[in-house]
């Protein structure tokens, strides 16, 4: 029977939840391409509770202690000395997210020999070194589209966000002022902008869709064209590179994978062709920007502003110069894990494992590598090589805000 290691981020600072804001959630059969939503052959949760962290185990322990198999849950994953650590060696499975994720480097599938799978529970495997899964013919999965809606509605949000200038506003009414003024002098209207989204994949889709209303122009840079119908549709116009894209847009989105071609990708060079005061918003991966070109172009005026919930690494540490940059609207990295969400992506985890016991082949879109090489959704979204390189510094964290609580491993 396998061992299941799985990482979640720790429960609320008041405790696992015992009531919700909302009763149920509505009923979604399919999403916008015609894609089924996961299909387990059961579930052991009710959807709309809190899965992702640890007490919610992604609603998977009766399952899997029924079927003989063990399950430790832990939210203590850097460092040498971590849970996670000491659990790997013996491993079987290893599950994480993206908004917490274990790091999968080559020197922890060194330690892991008796590792065959590695799951994400959401979307996005580059916290893990997918040429060593390769190397070592261990299986990566993740759960294709759960959350891509999810993340898509993200962006809206924090585009508007930062536009109208909404949280510094917010913060005046919060302190009891009524500054019109200075609310006023750095709010414009979205409308007419032109606004371009690097990769037009389910997120970078979903957020022109979203877009169009806002009678605002569209563009896109894809290695993958939509269809023509589509541009059509949309208005939107496809660029054959993101340096000829970036001069023309008031606003540009990031909804691209990381992989080595995209490590870094917005750096100070980059960014300096971006128009003069142009919004930048990134809940892609963290690493995809130079963390210090994004803070410097926040000082000069270059970004008028800057938003996402993806840091790097995760959690981000204390220091990190994206917390007290100015004009900035970052979060932690909560856009793709709402309740909404944790329902399809603790759904989609419990399909990959049933298919993996069952020796039944993995949804073909679920799969990243398999066999020693990139298959499926990986083939067509990742690029071999490594991006989990100064991960280690994620320890830095430990101790900080809301992580100070003893570890739970169950």
């Amino acid at each position: 029977m396998a061992k299941v290691l799985c990482v979640l981020y720790a429960d609320p600072v008041d405790g696992y939840p015992t009531d919700y804001p909302r009763d149920d959630l509505p009923q979604i059969e399919r999403y916008p391409d015609g894609q089924t939503l996961p299909t387990p052959q059961g579930i052991d949760f009710r959807p709309g509770v809190l899965l992702g962290s640890v007490s919610g185990e992604l609603g998977l322990r009766r399952f899997l202690e029924s079927n003989g198999h063990n399950l430790v849950v832990t939210a203590d994953k850097d460092g040498a000395d971590s849970t996670f650590d000491r659990e790997l060696v013996d491993a079987d499975i290893v599950i994480s997210q993206p908004f917490w994720p274990a790091y999968m480097t080559a020197e922890r599938f060194a330690k892991a020999q008796k590792l065959k799978m590695v799951v994400t529970a959401g979307i996005g495997s580059d916290h893990t070194d997918l040429q060593a899964a390769m190397d070592r013919g261990v299986t990566v999965a993740e759960v294709t589209y759960c959350n891509s809606i999810s993340v898509a509605e993200h962006v809206v949000m924090m585009i508007l966000s930062l536009v109208r200038n909404y949280l510094p506003s917010w913060e005046v009414v919060k302190a009891g002022g009524w500054n019109i003024a200075d609310c006023a002098a750095r709010s414009y209207d979205l409308e007419g902008m032109h606004v371009g989204t690097v990769a037009a994949g389910r997120i970078g889709l979903g957020v022109l869709r979203r877009l169009k209303p806002f009678d605002v122009h569209l563009h896109y840079v894809d290695r993958h064209p939509l269809p023509a119908e589509t541009e059509r549709e949309l208005g939107v116009i496809r660029h054959t590179s993101v340096e000829e894209m970036l001069p023309l847009c008031d606003v540009v989105t990031i909804n691209c994978p990381l992989h080595p071609e995209t490590e870094h990708l917005f750096d100070a060079e980059l960014i300096a062709r971006m128009k003069r005061g142009a919004y930048l918003v990134n809940t892609a991966r963290g690493k995809i920007c130079d963390r210090d070109a994004v803070a410097a172009a926040l000082e000069s005026g270059q970004l008028a502003g800057y938003a996402g919930d993806v840091w790097f690494p995760q959690p981000a540490p204390q220091d990190h110069p994206w917390r007290t940059m100015p004009h900035h609207g970052m979060t932690p990295h909560i856009s793709g894990t709402s309740l909404s969400a944790q329902a399809r992506y603790a759904a989609g985890v419990r399909e990959i494992l049933e298919c993996f016991f069952d020796g039944r082949p993995i949804r073909d879109e679920y799969l990243i590598v398999e066999g020693g090489r990139l298959a499926g959704t990986g083939a067509h979204s990742y690029s071999e090589g490594d991006a989990t390189g100064g991960s280690e510094e994620a320890a830095r964290f430990q101790g900080g805000p809301n992580v100070a609580r003893p570890p739970l491993a169950r």
